[in-house]
């Protein structure tokens, strides 16, 4: 999948059956959290600080979100999926009088930023038009200025409910505002200067509005039917990594919502950024503190200590959670080489201006990733340590705890998953099958040449299947495809079925292990049985 990047907006164009499957982008971040302004509930992508900035306001003490933007960015971030949410945050109105009663518009966006102005006029307007009017209304950077960062201009509105302009009906796809309360029953007044001059004066908004307070885990995890908190970001907000920057300066996020983040991102084939406790001031205290630490997840991975940056709005160093300039490490290093590449180290430095808070020394950083946890560095170590995963010691392959391989599989099945969706518009049977197969087998190719699969001498990395094995009733439209790579295990298989139908497509891990092991033979040999490995996950 292609997709345009542009901030609040997302152009996607799907792979179709003649084109080669596309390997979807590694190193975008979701962030969620608390924003100075913008929208609410809503994921706006953002290629820069300066980005994040226009839309949502930059740097505020409250927002963690908007320092952990800022080095996420600093540390080599290229892009970042924006989720702002708010804890009782009110909107401003603005009220336009009439001869009897008021028009009041609403900010769209709440917060006390959002600056807005508007001006009425009947320029233009017949005298039989005495329920028309002109509406301008602006977003200004602050009271009183002339510098406008947004504007729409509506022309000919109606206070008429009957009319096909009604200012209701036409500011219903307003991005600045909404109207609010009962509508007056004759137009707004012009808002002339006073001073005998025919230009338009402006009317500010009122000063009702509310930043809201701090955020509860109630507030990042929102709701799924509504549509709010981790559950704004829908399907079309692709993401790679998912940060949740702490509640607070002192607060952390709590251990719900770890755990709807985790699941979240085994869903969206993501990886959750888990922050250590900021009491974890010392490697020993970090080992101490992991044994009592009740969470672990192979979609999930851990960042070493703490880091120093310089608070632009304090004018001093402050602690911060270390998250975001890893995610940022991980996708400079990404756009260096290969993430898979065998010389990728888990302690990528960080830029200057960027520090750990403690020096964490070789010996400890081994006995930190023993324990799942990579270390942040401001100069590389002498040893170079393969970065892991938090998943504990009942992830279900060993390969998982390494998180070079579990991007792998994660980069290998949201490719493939996106990459063969065109099979639900074709008519199912073998010539689709045929083709099908044929795109993946060539897109594990093409990772296979680059050596991102675990290789054995003699052996094919990879397989792929779609043919009357996984497909057991033709007449059917619904289409599954079973892939995988080799594990790091001698003998094992890292597998997928990947089905297509008219609920939507779904990524299901399966075990073929078992039955090669019986067999003989590798999975991608066309004698091969899979059925019965296959039958429980068919009969979904």
């Amino acid at each position: 999948m292609r997709e345009g990047l542009v901030p609040g907006i997302h152009v996607a164009e799907e792979v179709g059956a003649g084109q080669a499957i596309a390997r979807v982008d590694t190193a975008t971040v979701a962030f969620i959290g608390r924003a100075l302004r913008g929208p609410v509930n809503h994921a706006v992508t953002v290629t820069s600080f300066v980005d994040f900035q226009s839309v949502f306001g930059g740097l505020w003490q409250p927002s963690t979100l908007s320092y952990a933007i800022e080095q996420y960015f600093e540390n080599g971030g290229r892009v970042a999926r924006v989720v702002r949410v708010v804890n009782g945050a009110r909107p401003a109105t603005l009220t336009l009088q009439a001869s009897h009663g008021a028009l009041t518009v609403e900010a769209l966006c709440p917060g006390t930023r959002e600056f807005l102005r508007a001006a009425v006029d009947y320029d233009n307007l017949a005298r039989g038009d005495g329920d028309k009017f002109n509406l301008v209304i602006q977003r200004v950077r602050a009271p009183g200025s002339e510098h406008v960062e947004d504007q729409e201009i509506y022309a000919r509105l109606s206070v008429d409910p009957d009319s096909a302009r009604h200012v209701a009906v036409l500011l219903a796809d307003s991005a600045l505002v909404r109207t609010r309360g009962s509508l007056p029953l004759d137009r707004p007044l012009p808002t002339h200067r006073g001073d005998g001059r025919t230009l338009a004066a402006y009317v500010s908004s009122n000063p009702d509005a509310d930043d809201g307070g701090p955020l509860t885990d109630y507030d990042i995890i929102g709701s799924a039917s509504e549509r709010t908190g981790l559950f704004a970001l829908g399907e079309g907000d692709a993401f790679n990594f998912l940060c949740i920057p702490p509640l607070s300066r002192d607060h952390s996020i709590g251990a719900s919502t770890l755990l709807v983040a985790a699941r979240l991102c085994r869903e969206r084939r993501a990886l959750l950024v888990v922050d250590p406790p900021s009491d974890w001031s010392s490697p020993a205290i970090a080992l101490q503190g992991l044994r009592r630490f009740e969470f672990a997840s192979d979609n999930a991975v851990m960042y070493f200590p703490w880091i120093q940056a310089y608070d632009r709005l304090r004018g001093r160093f402050e602690s911060f959670a270390p998250g975001p300039a890893a995610t940022g490490m991980l996708a400079r290093l990404g756009a260096e080489r290969p993430f898979w590449s065998p010389a990728e180290p888990e302690d990528g430095p960080l830029r200057p201006g960027l520090r750990p808070a403690c020096v964490v020394a070789d010996e400890w950083r081994a006995r930190l990733a023993d324990a799942g946890v990579n270390t942040l560095q401001a100069v590389r170590g002498r040893r170079l340590l393969t970065a892991r995963t938090l998943a504990g010691p009942h992830t279900p392959s060993a390969d998982w705890r390494y998180l070079g391989l579990k991007r792998i599989a994660l980069l290998v099945t949201d490719s493939i998953a996106r990459g063969t969706r065109w099979v639900l518009f074709e008519q199912p049977g073998a010539v689709v099958w045929f083709r099908a197969e044929q795109q993946v087998a060539q897109f594990l190719e093409s990772l296979a040449r680059d050596e991102a699969f675990p290789t054995r001498p003699g052996t094919q990395p990879w397989f792929s299947i779609c043919d009357h094995r996984v497909n057991p009733r033709p007449e059917q439209r619904d289409v599954n495809l079973l892939f995988g790579f080799a594990a790091s295990r001698e003998g094992d298989w890292h597998c997928w079925l990947v089905s297509h139908g008219a609920r939507g497509s779904r990524v299901q891990p399966v075990s073929l292990n078992r039955l090669q092991s019986a067999g003989g033979r590798p999975p991608f040999d066309p004698d091969f049985d899979v059925a019965t490995v296959l039958h429980e996950h068919l009969q979904r």
